[in-house]
């Protein structure tokens, strides 16, 4: 698997990764949900960059002219619902892309810290021979992921694979590169070192579906 990480880089990145993580500027949801949405253009921005283009021909108003467009079919497929913010952010780039709903959840069966990850709900298109852009924004264990990969493998064979994430561990970007095709691209904020023993990324920001859209039950 190909990694680009990004907080390596001085760019304006790190002024967004750098708000979202804030508890202080964390207690306004519009302008968290923003900053996860910059970051999401950003990155799509970045990835732009990989994808095949063919010549048009752009007709203005005094003559014609020839462009290089994007000639790849995407489906931008988020998990559910911390990874709206995310999605749009990136959708706002790649404006033309199919896209692909999956809801994933943390199930406790013991009430201890041990999880399993539920997939209960998936609305995707044909994969077949398309650039499959699959967003989470917290790259954590892994598991989520990988579990997203094999439900949507009775959709269809993607030409390639692009993971669009803010912050992982580096447990998780490990549990992905083991699980996914070689050829699949990371695009990810930031990589922090751990994991507390419930699975949540240290230093982190915290639980991104909570701070986008409110506590959950």
């Amino acid at each position: 698997m190909i990694v680009h990480q990004f907080d390596q880089t001085n760019s304006i990145l790190n002024t967004f990764i750098s708000e979202i993580r804030d508890v202080k500027i964390q207690k306004d949801p519009m302008r968290f949900r923003r900053n996860i949405e910059r970051i999401g253009e950003i990155l799509a921005y970045e990835l732009s960059k990989t994808l095949d283009y063919g010549e048009s021909e752009v007709k203005t108003p005094l003559g014609v002219k020839k462009s290089f467009l994007c000639s790849d079919n995407l489906v931008l497929c988020s998990v559910l619902r911390a990874g709206l913010p995310l999605h749009h952010g990136i959708l706002s780039y790649f404006d033309g892309a199919e896209n692909a709903f999956i809801s994933a959840y943390r199930h406790h069966p013991n009430n201890d810290d041990d999880f399993e990850v539920i997939v209960k709900y998936l609305a995707a298109p044909s994969l077949e021979g398309k650039i499959l852009v699959l967003t989470d924004p917290m790259l954590a264990t892994g598991k989520t992921l990988e579990n997203v990969l094999g439900a949507l493998k009775s959709y269809g064979t993607p030409k390639q694979i692009h993971i669009i994430s803010v912050i992982g561990s580096k447990s998780g970007v490990a549990k992905v590169e083991k699980v996914f095709p070689k050829d699949t691209q990371l695009w990810i904020a930031a990589v922090d070192e751990g994991l507390t023993s419930k699975g949540y990324i240290v230093p982190g920001l915290g639980d991104a579906g909570d701070l986008s859209y409110g506590v959950k039950l």
